[in-house]
């Protein structure tokens, strides 16, 4: 299942090939694979490779959320292209109870475009996921740039807003079983048994 990143946060259509984000079974949980321009804006974060780094939405970053709409718990996941990433578990809006999970990543850079590559455990899903968004970022000061699969309408849109990837009313359809089979079922998680 393949996603295509398009238009801004709101709604305008980006300036360059888009990001494209594709989700597949694997061994354990769901795979993640980002094929990306590559921007080098802004310049690498400090923390070493395949490691969580916090803040990493701060730099060059593509993000999937997963999410249950019918009690707003989600998984929001980061990856960068200089291999950092950072995992959030979060129940109600903008309230993350953990993050910084450990994940199987690898990032390479080969020109002006990267790829990576993300093993999500079933365990880092919340029950019952029903919609999805994803997003990307880069740039620095007044040239950051923020993208949306799922953007924002222009007839939403208010004066002064800004962008704000946990709306999660713009959040589309998208389950697990889409992807493993209509006959699948998601493992338990104890990440999410104390947020029922």
């Amino acid at each position: 299942m393949e996603y295509h990143i398009e238009h801004t946060w709101d709604s305008l259509p980006v300036g360059h090939d888009p990001v494209t984000i594709a989700f597949s079974p694997g061994d354990g949980g769901l795979i993640m694979a980002v094929s990306a321009p590559f921007f080098s804006d802004p310049a690498a974060p400090s923390g070493p490779p395949g490691q969580p780094f916090p803040g990493l939405w701060d730099y060059e970053v593509v993000e999937s959320f997963f999410l249950n709409s019918t009690n707003e718990k989600y998984l929001e996941v980061e990856l960068c292209p200089h291999g950092q990433h950072l995992i959030l578990l979060l129940s109600g809006r903008h309230n993350a109870f953990q993050q910084a999970l450990p994940l199987s990543f690898t990032a390479n850079i080969t020109g002006g475009r990267w790829e990576g590559q993300a093993l999500l455990p079933w365990r880092y899903f919340p029950p019952d996921v029903n919609k999805m968004n994803s997003y990307a970022i880069h740039g620095s000061g007044a040239q950051r740039i923020y993208e949306a699969l799922y953007p924002i309408p222009r007839e939403d849109l208010v004066e002064g807003q800004g962008p704000d990837f946990h709306r999660l009313e713009y959040f589309q359809p998208f389950t697990l079983q889409s992807i493993m089979g209509e006959g699948w079922v998601q493992p338990e998680s104890d990440l999410w048994q104390t947020k029922a």
